[in-house]
């Protein structure tokens, strides 16, 4: 399984920022996705995941902000962030989580920054 995310960027407090990750490789439809994130000095955090029966749970920073979603025709996983604020400074990775063999495990994407100024 690959990941590529994209759609990251430098934008202002209050902003909006859509970021996508299109997968190659198994049977998408089945994945759980997600999004983490890691800001300088600190620890990888959940962002938002959906099943596969689009089932989704949110970080509580971020709740009522983000949407994840995801579109099993086209094999891509959507985060739209809203309201952007500083705190979201991070560089966002795209994960699927798939619980069967023989692919059974996480793939990690690549990462894609993003930065709000104040």
């Amino acid at each position: 399984v690959q990941l590529q995310a994209s759609g990251g960027g430098l934008v202002q407090a209050g902003d909006s920022l859509r970021l996508s990750c299109a997968a190659s490789g198994g049977s998408f439809s089945s994945f759980v996705m997600g999004w983490f994130r890691q800001a300088p000095g600190k620890q990888r955090e959940l962002v938002a995941t959906i099943t596969s029966g689009g089932t989704t749970k949110y970080g509580d920073s971020v709740k009522g902000r983000f949407t994840i979603s995801r579109d099993n025709a086209r094999n891509t996983v959507n985060l739209q962030m809203n309201s952007l604020k500083p705190e979201d400074t991070a560089v966002y990775y795209c994960v699927a989580i798939i619980s069967t063999l023989p692919q059974r495990g996480s793939y990690w994407g690549q990462g894609t920054e993003v930065t709000v100024s104040s």
